[in-house]
Protein backbone atom coordinates (compact mmCIF):
# COMPACT_ATOMS: atom_id res chain seq x y z
CA UNK A 1 0.00 0.00 0.00
CA UNK A 2 1.20 3.52 -0.80
CA UNK A 3 1.12 6.33 2.09
CA UNK A 4 0.71 9.75 1.44
CA UNK A 5 1.89 12.53 3.69
CA UNK A 6 1.25 15.74 5.44
CA UNK A 7 1.96 18.82 4.57
CA UNK A 8 4.84 20.16 6.92
CA UNK A 9 3.75 22.23 10.41
CA UNK A 10 4.91 24.79 11.35
CA UNK A 11 5.15 25.22 15.11
CA UNK A 12 6.63 27.16 17.94
CA UNK A 13 9.64 26.07 19.29
CA UNK A 14 7.67 25.71 22.91
CA UNK A 15 5.07 23.40 21.47
CA UNK A 16 7.66 21.44 19.70
CA UNK A 17 9.33 21.39 22.81
CA UNK A 18 6.69 20.51 25.27
CA UNK A 19 5.67 17.43 22.66
CA UNK A 20 8.43 16.53 22.62
CA UNK A 21 9.07 16.32 26.40
CA UNK A 22 5.72 13.75 26.64
CA UNK A 23 6.90 11.38 23.93
CA UNK A 24 6.86 7.84 25.06
CA UNK A 25 10.06 5.75 24.77
CA UNK A 26 10.50 4.60 21.65
CA UNK A 27 7.93 7.03 19.74
CA UNK A 28 8.79 9.32 17.22
CA UNK A 29 7.25 12.93 16.58
CA UNK A 30 5.63 11.77 13.34
CA UNK A 31 4.44 8.96 15.27
CA UNK A 32 2.86 11.33 17.85
CA UNK A 33 1.44 13.46 15.34
CA UNK A 34 -0.01 10.49 13.47
CA UNK A 35 -2.16 9.27 17.07
CA UNK A 36 -3.02 12.45 17.27
CA UNK A 37 -4.82 13.18 13.70
CA UNK A 38 -6.48 9.52 14.12
CA UNK A 39 -7.74 10.64 17.16
CA UNK A 40 -9.38 13.80 15.92
CA UNK A 41 -10.27 12.18 12.68
CA UNK A 42 -12.96 9.07 14.82
CA UNK A 43 -13.55 12.16 17.20
CA UNK A 44 -14.93 14.01 14.32
CA UNK A 45 -16.41 11.49 13.09
CA UNK A 46 -18.31 10.33 15.88
CA UNK A 47 -19.24 14.05 16.90
CA UNK A 48 -20.50 14.34 13.25
CA UNK A 49 -22.92 11.15 13.99
CA UNK A 50 -23.76 12.19 16.90
CA UNK A 51 -25.49 15.57 16.31
CA UNK A 52 -27.22 13.78 12.51
CA UNK A 53 -28.93 11.20 15.06
CA UNK A 54 -29.69 14.10 17.45
CA UNK A 55 -31.06 16.24 14.42
CA UNK A 56 -32.87 13.24 13.35
CA UNK A 57 -34.48 12.56 16.91
CA UNK A 58 -35.54 15.99 16.80
CA UNK A 59 -37.16 16.17 13.46
CA UNK A 60 -39.28 13.13 14.34
CA UNK A 61 -40.18 14.47 17.61
CA UNK A 62 -41.77 17.53 15.82
CA UNK A 63 -43.23 14.96 13.24
CA UNK A 64 -44.98 12.40 15.78
CA UNK A 65 -45.73 15.08 18.73
CA UNK A 66 -44.11 12.79 20.82
CA UNK A 67 -41.19 14.13 23.39
CA UNK A 68 -39.58 12.96 26.20
CA UNK A 69 -39.87 15.27 29.23
CA UNK A 70 -36.12 16.37 29.76
CA UNK A 71 -36.65 15.62 34.14
CA UNK A 72 -37.30 11.94 32.83
CA UNK A 73 -33.99 12.09 30.82
CA UNK A 74 -32.19 12.88 33.34
CA UNK A 75 -33.48 11.40 35.77
CA UNK A 76 -33.02 7.85 33.74
CA UNK A 77 -29.19 9.07 33.55
CA UNK A 78 -29.48 9.74 37.31
CA UNK A 79 -30.16 5.96 37.72
CA UNK A 80 -27.72 4.98 34.97
CA UNK A 81 -24.90 6.99 37.03
CA UNK A 82 -25.98 5.33 40.58
CA UNK A 83 -25.75 1.84 39.43
CA UNK A 84 -22.00 2.53 38.00
CA UNK A 85 -20.75 3.90 40.60
CA UNK A 86 -22.61 1.58 43.00
CA UNK A 87 -20.83 -1.40 40.41
CA UNK A 88 -17.31 0.33 40.95
CA UNK A 89 -17.16 1.67 44.84
CA UNK A 90 -14.43 0.15 46.32
CA UNK A 91 -15.29 -1.52 50.06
Amino acid sequence: MKTASFPSLRVEPKLRQDTESVLYDNESLSQFIESAVRQQVELRKANTEFLARGLASRDNARQTGQYVEAVDVLEKLQNRLDQHKAKHTTK
